[in-house]
């Protein structure tokens, strides 16, 4: 019986499924060989039902025995600890292993969310699509130069920046070679796969128990 548990939400529409955020931490367990469990917490009221456990009433939130993280960030650092898989040991492999993870974060992700935001939301000009085209072709000029961001292999820092550009409509603008063919081999393994296949199943599953 495993102390590992992944909580996230026990149902989403449609439009989210692939991309709630559980998934990042799935995936890391399934990398690292981590025998983990998934537990619910409801999708109504999902803004104040949980805030004892995730102040921004967010999913996921992670619990390893007493330890209890929120945001799939840190949960991804916390796991990463667990396995060399993730992160190198050595303090070189680790600080780029950890530089890169936090610029999925806060160089890629801070913009690609609000810019995704504006565009679903029907913006006539978004304000934020040359600071977007600006952090995407930085990645590509990496990513031309190297296969994996940190350390020569792949770590945690591949897993979050892969997920965080996956987005299709992310990548919807621009001819972007290296990053497509990055985002391509990392989301052909099998760990993102079975991660994937699995939250898509617990939302399909939980679509009968509603309509019933």
């Amino acid at each position: 019986m495993t102390e590992l548990t992944i909580w996230t939400l026990d149902w989403v529409p449609e439009g989210p499924r692939g991309f709630v955020r559980d998934l990042r931490l799935r995936w890391a367990c399934e990398e690292a060989g981590l025998a983990y469990a998934i537990r619910t917490f409801p999708f109504e009221d999902r803004a104040i039902n949980h805030l004892d456990r995730q102040p921004f009433g967010q999913a996921p939130y992670l619990d390893d025995g007493q330890v209890q993280i929120f945001e799939s960030g840190a949960g991804l650092l916390h796991l990463a600890r667990k396995s060399e898989k993730l992160m190198p040991r050595d303090p070189v492999g680790e600080a780029e292993t950890l530089q890169w993870t936090i610029a999925a974060l806060n160089s890629v992700e801070m913009v690609s969310v609000p810019w995704w935001f504006l565009e679903v939301t029907g913006a006539k000009e978004n304000s934020l699509t040359g600071w977007m085209q600006s952090r995407l072709g930085h990645i590509e000029r990496v990513l031309q130069e190297r296969e994996w961001l940190a350390a020569g292999r792949f770590t945690v820092a591949d897993l979050l920046m892969a997920d965080v550009l996956r987005v299709e409509k992310v990548r919807a603008f621009g001819d972007r070679p290296a990053s497509e063919a990055y985002v391509a081999r990392i989301t052909d393994r099998p760990a993102f796969k079975k991660a994937l296949a699995a939250q898509i199943n617990l939302f399909t599953v939980a679509d009968a128990k509603r309509a019933s």
